[in-house]
Order: structure tokens, then sequence, then C-alpha cells
């Protein structure tokens, strides 16, 4: 008998936004283990779409703060950066002011944890 191959279809709402812009705080060192990460004092995670909006986060966040970029995929839009609470912070809301002045995006408020 023939094998069935199975397809996966990814879909994406059409728009540009930022749906999640969340910072935690002295995260769990256990989530640096999982994640494949150096430790830091915050992680900050982003969301984004198109894509690969992910790349001119990480561009934004590096040059707006002293954070480092933890993962990066442009294939999902995802973006985690690491650093100092109050760098990941200022290097969020400075993506969050771009995207949503310059590229007219529909951005999220800043969440800690």
């Amino acid at each position: 008998m023939e094998e069935q191959k199975q397809r996966v279809i990814q879909e994406y709402v059409p728009g540009k936004q930022l749906t999640l812009a969340h910072v935690i705080a002295n995260p769990d060192p256990i989530l640096y283990a999982k994640l494949g990460i150096d430790a830091a004092n915050a992680l900050g995670i982003l969301t984004l779409t198109p894509t690969e909006t992910a790349i001119i986060a990480a561009d934004i966040a590096t040059k707006a703060a002293p954070v480092g970029i933890g993962y990066l995929d442009r294939f999902t839009g995802s973006l985690v950066i690491v650093g100092e609470v109050a760098a990941v912070e200022m290097a969020i809301e400075a993506v969050n002011i771009f995207l949503h002045e310059k590229l007219k995006f529909t951005t999220a408020s800043l969440t800690r944890s």
C-alpha cells in the first residue's frame, strides 16, 4: 500500500502587525537553556507579520539600546532580544514607534512579566 504524504500549509492574516511585544524580566535560567542562548537579565519577545519584518525589528532594536539578538526567524516572524531589563524595554519601544510611525503597522502594547 502506498504511503500518504502529508502536506502542511501555514497561513498568516494579511497585514502589517506587531502582534506581541513582551518583556520577561529576570526569567528562570531554564528558559535560556531551552532557547539555547546565553543568560541575561531580560528577554524581549516580538512576533511580527509580514514575517521578514523580524529582520527590520532586530536592526532597530540593536541600534536603539545595548541588546543582543537571542533568536531571529524570518520565516515565522519571531524575534527574541536579550539584555538588561531597561534596555530590552527601550529597544521594544523603539521597534513599536518605528513600525507604527514609519511603516504604518498596527502595533501591540508592551507587556511585562
